[in-house]
């Protein structure tokens, strides 16, 4: 189904080297609020780290991210040494090839990152990538996004009974 992830994490930080090599995934697209950065914009704590552990071991990734305050992708973008691309639209496909181009690899390798399932997970499993869903990092969100909340509870309840 187009809502459902391929999987569902507390965060990035659970995102291993072995889950990556299992399902095959050499490049990630990450998302950033309320994913890499909570709404104060503070970066989850060890990311910087799980980022580069990944980086060493070959993954290759890139920042895709909704939001139209270049200063703030771009911050994080800096400190964890990534590409970005902002304003991407999600779910709309044209930011998740672009996305793709960046990573230089086929889809089937790419795994889309992220804490929403109407931008991140549709826009992942509409481009054919992995999607890997996260728990939200913040209670707090955007207005929009609180807006879609309570719909994405109703299909992650749905989605977590369908899996045990």
């Amino acid at each position: 189904m187009i809502f459902y992830p391929d999987l569902y994490l507390n965060n990035v930080k659970e995102i291993t080297i072995e889950i990556l090599k299992k399902n095959n995934i050499k490049g990630l697209i990450l998302d950033i609020d309320n994913t890499l950065i909570d709404f104060d914009k503070h970066l989850l704590n060890g990311c910087e780290e799980w980022c580069n552990n990944l980086k060493k071991n070959g993954i290759k990734m890139c920042i895709l991210s909704n939001t139209n305050k270049i200063a703030k992708v771009e911050k994080v973008a800096n400190i964890l040494n990534l590409q970005y691309l902002y304003f991407a639209h999600k779910p709309n496909k044209k930011g998740f090839k672009r996305a793709k181009e960046i990573l230089k690899m086929d889809s089937k390798n790419i795994a889309v990152v992220g804490d929403q399932i109407f931008t991140d997970v549709v826009g992942g499993n509409r481009s054919k990538m992995f999607t890997i869903l996260t728990k939200p990092i913040d209670t707090r969100d955007i207005w929009i996004t609180t807006l879609k909340r309570p719909f994405e509870k109703i299909i992650l309840k749905k989605y977590i009974k369908r899996k045990e």
